[in-house]
């Protein structure tokens, strides 16, 4: 298992023992849902290859259809407050990390729900807004083994600035992407602040390749044309299982980690559909076809995949209010485009 992934993550302990039996689903809620037109929209960053499974489980169980749009937390947080702002909201759940949730719940997008199935997670992933973390990203810094040798490859976020690597790296830039930002902006938990700053200008420095998302960025590495990417963790497994394609990642002694939610949207179009897939999605036949995806959910009996995961020490990310992530996002421009 995780080590310490904070003090508010112990993944799993007792609670499960004597949590209920599966949640199953109402059928008050199932046939208000039908009414309504038996489908739901949701929005979210959440991988489409993960999500489908999901989506498909939930419609043989329930016959209620699910339409999903998946991008970046930022541009999900992006068009979904533009749709809330207009008044005409699509969306019925958002399903993204943590920091763009927050904002959007300030934002007034969201409702309270309080699902029967946040009863079989453990207090210590819970928030008393959204309920549990369904799951939680852990960052890094990956490589194609094929074309980066174990070896040949870096040993450290430091070595990354190394000669033998420039055009080799791809990230995701951080005037586009939120959770890049979010992860610059703490890294001095696991390195302290002089070095990490040290470590992002060196990084600009190198002039490694940008592209919108963590997404993209693995896409080049498992595709060979940029062998290095920023990214999470968890697609050393998930790659290997699902396109055979070798990933390994740079093993330090910590990493920075981050919860994921679901949530309702407060003027959601389709809510009994909604409430009925969102009980699904947390519920553990839901959870336990996200961790077979290789996601790192917090329930006891779905541990980790990824060859090494039960040394890691994991240290949860601190927030950045809005006008912190401004702030930052324009230190970050500054010092990889100099403008």
């Amino acid at each position: 298992m995780l080590r310490n992934l904070s003090s508010h993550l112990a993944l799993t302990v007792l609670c499960l023992i004597l949590a209920p039996a599966a949640f199953s689903q109402d059928a008050k809620l199932i046939e208000a849902a039908n009414k309504e037109g038996g489908k739901a929209v949701a929005y979210g960053s959440l991988e489409t290859e993960t999500f489908e499974p999901i989506k498909n489980a939930f419609l043989k169980k329930t016959g209620l259809k699910v339409e999903y749009w998946r991008a970046s937390a930022t541009k999900v947080m992006d068009r979904a407050l533009s749709e809330h702002r207009a008044g005409k909201p699509i969306y019925d759940l958002v399903i993204t990390n943590r920091n763009p949730m927050d904002l959007m719940r300030e934002a007034g997008i969201f409702t309270k729900y309080e699902s029967p199935s946040w009863k079989i997670f453990t207090p210590d992933v819970m928030d008393p807004f959204f309920g549990p973390a369904y799951r939680y990203n852990v960052f890094g810094v990956l490589y194609n083994t094929k074309l980066i040798k174990p070896a040949d490859a870096p040993k450290s976020l430091t070595d990354l600035s190394k000669p033998q690597y420039k055009g080799k790296l791809v990230i995701s830039d951080p005037t586009q992407h939120t959770t890049i930002v979010q992860w610059f902006a703490n890294l001095h938990k696991i390195m302290g602040k002089e070095k990490a700053d040290k470590f992002i200008r060196d990084l600009a420095a190198a002039k490694p390749l940008m592209v919108e998302s963590f997404l993209p960025a693995v896409r080049r590495a498992t595709s060979g044309e940029t062998p290095i990417a920023t990214g999470f963790l968890k697609w050393v497994y998930m790659f290997a299982h699902r396109e055979g394609v070798p990933l390994d990642y740079i093993k330090e002694p910590s990493h920075l980690g981050e919860g994921h939610f679901i949530a309702l949207g407060s003027k959601a179009p389709n809510p009994s559909t909604a409430k009925a897939f969102l009980d699904f999605f947390l519920g553990r036949e839901g959870m336990k076809i996200i961790a077979d995806e290789g996601e790192f959910v917090p329930l006891k009996g779905l541990d980790p995949k990824v060859p090494g995961s039960d040394k890691w020490n994991v240290v949860m990310m601190d927030e950045l209010s809005r006008n912190d992530l401004k702030k930052k996002r324009d230190e970050y421009r500054k010092i990889f485009f100099g403008s």
